[in-house]
């Protein structure tokens, strides 16, 4: 093997003990024998980049091995054969003991830590990995997504998962299955089932935020008396109250009518009105209209003169 930690890791020797750090944690989550059984290859090389992170992992080893005062065993005496620090099958002598216990790769939460929990002294093939995630997609619909529901989602190996879908559930939001993932590794914990949520469009509702949109049909009588007329939502119809004389293209608002919010609180529902003619031509209409616009000159496009 080569007798410069600096090459087995990979790092120049200007490097900082953080970018060591990190370059030892990417190569033992490569190389670590429980992850690559019955690689010969690998479980060498992993003895290797070991033995450099515990002269390199440690300032003071490191600060001497750079003045020449020891070798890559750490001895200072002619290097004598690496491998007597593997003899051993158990105990820290065994073949993937580190003698810096990875002590100083922080508490529970350090990322690496967490990979590689380990026994106090024990064996390297006792550590507990977290089982790798799964990502799914689904598609939902847009009442659904809005107002939440209960589904179920088929895995490609057989088994269905049953998903909560939260009300106000936006596109492209993922949600996380605890522990329905990949088994862990070791008796460590299962990995975390991600499903990416991919809402259908609506055939008159669109979504702005927690704020629901829709274009409503009136007729001519309505625009022009006003009324009650029924409007969808989210939630169910309700009544709107239609002021006379609404022009085509006014917009109403139905507070607390749109999406659900965290709290207890909901978006609102803006209703955009459209005037309809009948179908077919009325020729009452026609002659009433033509003798109101002779006594009533408008022209509603005079802002829009250049």
């Amino acid at each position: 093997m080569s007798q410069d930690p600096y090459e087995l890791l990979g790092v120049k020797r200007d490097a900082t003990q953080k970018e060591i750090q990190g370059a030892f944690r990417k190569l033992a989550k490569k190389l670590h024998p429980d992850l690559n059984p019955g690689d010969k290859k690998a479980e060498a090389t992993f003895k290797e980049i070991s033995a450099a992170y515990e002269i390199l992992g440690d300032e003071e080893k490191r600060a001497r091995f750079d003045r020449g005062e020891i070798d890559m065993t750490g001895a200072e005496q002619p290097p004598r054969s690496y491998y007597r620090d593997y003899a051993s099958a158990s105990g820290p002598g065994d073949a993937y003991h580190n003698g810096a216990g990875f002590a100083d790769f922080g508490d529970a939460d350090d990322l690496f830590a967490s990979f590689f929990s380990r026994r106090a002294g024990g064996r390297a093939g006792q550590f507990r990995a977290q089982g790798q995630d799964r990502h799914f997609s689904m598609e939902v619909d847009f009442l659904d997504a809005v107002n939440g529901t209960k589904t179920q989602v088929k895995l490609p190996d057989g088994p269905a998962l049953d998903v909560q879908i939260p009300p106000g559930s936006r596109d492209g939001q993922t949600l996380r299955l605890k522990g329905k993932g990949e088994p862990g590794i070791g008796g460590g914990p299962a990995g975390d089932a991600l499903i990416d949520i991919r809402v259908r469009a609506h055939r008159f509702f669109t979504r702005t935020g927690d704020d629901i949109r829709l274009d409503l049909p009136v007729t001519l009588t309505e625009a022009v008396l006003g009324g009650k007329v029924r409007v969808p939502t989210p939630s169910g119809p309700v009544n709107l109250t239609l002021p006379p004389n609404s022009s085509s293209g006014k917009v109403l608002r139905l507070k607390g009518k749109g999406v659900p919010r965290r709290g207890g609180e909901a978006g609102d529902v803006y209703v955009t009105l459209k005037i309809v003619l009948p179908d077919q031509p009325d020729e009452q209409l026609a002659a009433f209209v033509r003798n109101w616009a002779a006594a009533n000159a408008q022209n509603p496009r005079s802002n829009m003169e250049i």
